[in-house]
């Protein structure tokens, strides 16, 4: 699958921006105001002050007239001899429309995106995801777990014998115990987990062909990922994604920064900065340029607190490596909870810290053996990265009890931190920790579900039905 042909990116780099218009500049060429007033005794003031008023009214109307002339002329004169200065904006967008087959000059010769053309042509190769997720929340009472529903969108880029492939955010999948697409005509189907990687909020999840009919299949599209490294600010964007859960929607803006940086406990990185709105439920989703090409990944959750007209979007040509990379993974299926396996460690991750701290090890336990300490930093599993416990909880539920796994930490050594990639083969969760955890499960059918649309659940009525408890050192 990792070799097949289909499973590759197919992208076209394309001509450089229409040629600018020459700027004509006008300067003045005369030796300036060489008028030199001379003495002169002044007249005698005569007392005509009726023929005074009539004078200076005179004087006035003539300059003006003079005036108003004088500039209406001058128009015409320049416009006569310098022809450009009045075309320069419809030949320059006849350029961009020789270059650009999706846009087309308007009336007065203004540009505009032809925004049906490309939501038309995107929106087969564009899909929501619904989710079913878990979330644990650690309290000083322990650990809470809450059930809840979330959507968000994805992006068709790959397709090969037996899946076709969606890339998404880390954070519409983290937690999900269940994935559904749906397509663009309708089509629902089951997906399953590729890979992630949360430093980036990235993912890629799989859905069967065989749970397609042929007729479904050639209503979709893979999507054509376009150059963003060859983008420039004031360029047109257009995002398409499931806004607010809500379903398919198109909203349009321009590229308003390159190389945003954005720092945070969660994603490091440079982003594309537009003002087309991106808001929860169209994460994941597209930011297309004026052809239809896919320049970036949406994602509300980079930037923190939204913001009108402040959106953010992965670059695609920093996201392809990873993409390619999660795309020829394994494709990973939940475990049940009794055959989950277990690292017998407790962790936490503090503030400023990126990774999951581990707290203790458990004496005789999966990581002792393995030689994880207290202290360690778990940075990945399985090569999966690992920003938070969140993400080491969520990538252990793939993974069954006896299945050797490569957990990499950072351990302190002197003054610094250093990598080491340790092999622990999973354990049996020990049975009390499994029948604290099947009475939350249970207890939770009774209880309260929150619901968003960013992948992740959400309280909704305090700490009540809705949470349940087990056990913090469940790993």
């Amino acid at each position: 699958m990792g070799n097949s042909e289909e499973n590759r990116y197919h992208f076209e780099n394309h001509s450089e921006a229409a040629p600018r218009q020459e700027r004509v500049e006008w300067h003045h060429t005369g030796d300036g105001n060489d008028f030199t007033p001379r003495d002169r005794k002044p007249a005698k003031e005569k007392k005509h002050i009726g023929r005074k008023i009539l004078t200076v009214a005179a004087v006035a109307a003539l300059c003006c007239g003079s005036g108003a002339g004088g500039a209406f002329y001058a128009s015409r004169y320049l416009v006569s001899k310098y022809p450009a200065v009045n075309t320069s904006v419809s030949s320059s967008g006849d350029a961009v429309v020789e270059k650009l087959s999706t846009t087309k000059a308007q009336e007065g010769g203004r540009i505009s995106t032809d925004v049906t053309s490309v939501a038309s042509n995107v929106m087969p190769a564009i899909v929501a995801i619904n989710a079913d997720v878990t979330e644990k929340v650690q309290t000083f009472m322990g650990t809470m777990e809450q059930k809840g529903t979330g959507s968000g969108s994805g992006i068709i880029v790959g397709k090969n014998e037996k899946e076709l492939l969606i890339a998404t955010n880390n954070h519409v999948v983290d937690n999900a115990d269940k994935l559904q697409v749906v397509f663009n005509d309708g089509t629902k189907a089951a997906a399953n987990l590729k890979g992630t990687d949360a430093k980036m909020d990235l993912a890629v999840i799989a859905v069967s062909i065989a749970d397609l009919k042929q007729g479904e299949l050639s209503n979709l599209k893979v999507a054509t990922l376009g150059d963003s490294d060859k983008l420039s600010v004031g360029e047109p964007t257009i995002a398409i994604g499931n806004a607010l859960g809500y379903g398919q929607s198109v909203t349009t803006g321009v590229v308003s920064a390159l190389n945003r940086e954005i720092k945070s406990d969660e994603v490091k990185g440079t982003f594309i900065q537009t003002d087309a709105a991106i808001n929860p439920g169209n994460s994941g989703g597209a930011l297309l340029n004026s052809k239809g090409e896919v320049i970036g990944i949406n994602s509300s959750k980079i930037g923190g607190e939204a913001v009108d007209g402040v959106g953010f979007a992965i670059p695609i040509d920093a996201a392809r490596p990873i993409l390619d990379k999660l795309m020829n993974q394994e494709t990973k299926i939940k475990v049940a909870d009794a055959d989950k396996g277990y690292l017998g460690i407790t962790v936490m991750t503090p503030q400023g810290v990126e990774g999951a701290y581990v707290e203790s090890v458990e004496q005789n336990g999966a990581a002792q053996k393995a030689g994880i300490q207290a202290g360690d930093i778990i940075t990945a599993l399985n090569g999966q990265s690992v920003s938070k416990r969140e993400d080491l909880t969520n990538q252990l539920s793939y993974y069954k009890a006896g299945t050797e796994v490569t957990v990499t930490v950072l351990r302190r050594e002197s003054t610094t931190y250093g990598p080491k990639d340790l092999k622990v083969t999973l354990e049996k969760k020990p049975q009390g920790l499994q029948d604290q955890t099947q009475q939350s499960s249970d207890n939770d059918q009774n209880g309260n579900q929150g619901q968003n649309s960013q992948g992740d659940s959400e309280e909704e009525n305090g700490n009540q039905n809705g949470w349940n408890m087990f056990p913090f050192g469940g790993f």
